[in-house]
């Protein structure tokens, strides 16, 4: 086992280019090879989720592994049931394997789609062949995981009949959604919301273009948290390429920020132009932070391990998701917490709560990450108030931000091997 010891700067003072959105890299690879354009987008993420995807799409093998990427087993899965004439094994890792995602095939299914499960019903490998589809009306619960619907949006122009997507029940990861009907206007599709439950998909085809793609605002959490975490008053941070009023949902992070003493402040406000966010303390944190993340679930594990290292107690709500993730994230973070020494409560399988409850730390054996990328990202910057804070199996933050701990030393972090 791998295991980063890691040792904070006395200062932060550091400029940092972010690694561009996972988010956007994803679709803009599945809404290109649905287009058959010729120009690849450009600035695509360099990370483990990004790289299956341009594999599979470039080598086109019979069987695809997408290792651990859930939002490749989602796209790809879409995206290989209207490939007339082909047929593929989409596989994963073991975690994969147990990731449900029957919701996405029944979905697919009523659509037309050829799809067998080629172990366990219900989850992964999957056998797929190809086929023109109908389309039509098709309604799922608004309460999965935003990528299936995604998957299916990106799909929509496809179809012979186009898509309706009625959404029943609460809505969670809104701004996931509008960022893929967002994404595929850009490529020519007619796609919009027709009322507040109802997408409608013209059968309008795509039309391939140059598209560069913005960087990354969940990167962008964990320096976020880093300045929060920060006792220096005059540190600064400033980060690289990131768009003021970004479609991304976790763009929402320099507003939850803000609530806890960090200033955002944009070099340029010009709509749809890269810049350079400049972070400073405020001097002003809410005494308590309740906040739903139905919108942004991925920002949870950064703001339950920075709340609870500022003393700031908590409850936060829309967290259903984050049982089905990488891992199951609520159970992680309870008990990684534990070894700094907070105990973290849940309730409903949705929230996590913190009300200043402590115990004895226990750092010795390390934080485990357990396959999960934000865990890793979400707990390095706990080094700024926990020294000597150890990492276990830190390669896992290749997933989504391959040079993260490059980065973390360029701005003077100590990362010692183990």
């Amino acid at each position: 086992m791998t295991q980063y010891q890691l040792t904070a700067p006395g200062q932060l003072r550091h400029r940092v280019t972010l690694p561009a959105s996972k988010s956007i890299s994803n679709r803009a690879l599945i809404i290109h090879a649905l287009s058959g354009g010729q120009v690849i987008p450009e600035n695509l993420s360099d990370c483990d989720d990004t790289e299956v995807i341009i594999r599979a799409l470039r080598e086109k093998p019979h069987d695809i592994d997408i290792k651990a990427a859930g939002t490749a087993m989602r796209f790809m899965t879409a995206l290989l049931s209207v490939k007339e004439g082909k047929e593929h094994l989409l596989t994963g890792t073991e975690r994969m394997k147990h990731r449900p995602i029957e919701v996405l095939v029944d979905a697919l299914r009523v659509l037309g789609a050829d799809i067998t499960y080629a172990g366990e019903e219900g989850y992964p490998p999957l056998l797929i062949r190809g086929r023109a589809l109908e389309g039509g009306l098709l309604e799922v619960s608004g309460n999965i995981s935003s990528q299936y619907i995604s998957a299916l949006l990106m799909i929509g122009p496809t179809l012979k009949k186009g898509l309706t997507l009625r959404l029943t029940g609460n809505i969670i990861s809104r701004p996931y959604i509008d960022l893929t009907l967002w994404m595929m206007r850009e490529f020519g599709a007619d796609a919009e919301w027709s009322d507040f439950e109802t997408i409608v998909v013209n059968p309008v085809p795509y039309q391939g273009r140059p598209y560069h793609i913005e960087n990354d605002w969940s990167a962008a959490s964990y320096w976020y948290e880093m300045m929060a975490l920060s006792k220096n008053e005059e540190d600064e941070i400033q980060l690289e390429g990131l768009m003021d009023g970004s479609k991304q949902g976790d763009s929402s992070v320099r507003y939850i920020f803000s609530l806890l003493g960090i200033k955002s402040t944009f070099a340029t406000t010009q709509p749809g132009v890269p810049t350079t966010v400049t972070l400073r303390h405020s001097g002003r944190c809410v005494p308590r932070l309740e906040y739903d993340f139905k919108n942004a679930p991925d920002l949870a594990q950064t703001f339950v391990v920075c709340c609870a290292l500022m003393g700031v107690p908590f409850h936060f709500r829309g967290l259903s998701t984050l049982k089905i993730k990488e891992t199951d994230r609520i159970e992680a973070l309870k008990k990684e917490m534990r070894k700094l020494g907070y105990v973290i409560h849940d309730a409903n399988n949705s929230e996590l709560l913190w009300n200043g409850e402590r115990c004895e730390p226990n750092m010795d054996a390390g934080i485990d990450t357990y396959e999960d990328h934000r865990m890793a990202l979400a707990f390095a910057p706990a080094a700024l108030r926990m020294e000597g804070l150890r990492i276990n199996n830190p390669q896992v933050v290749t997933k989504s931000y391959p040079h993260y701990w490059e980065d973390l030393r360029e701005a003077q972090f100590i990362v010692h091997n183990l």
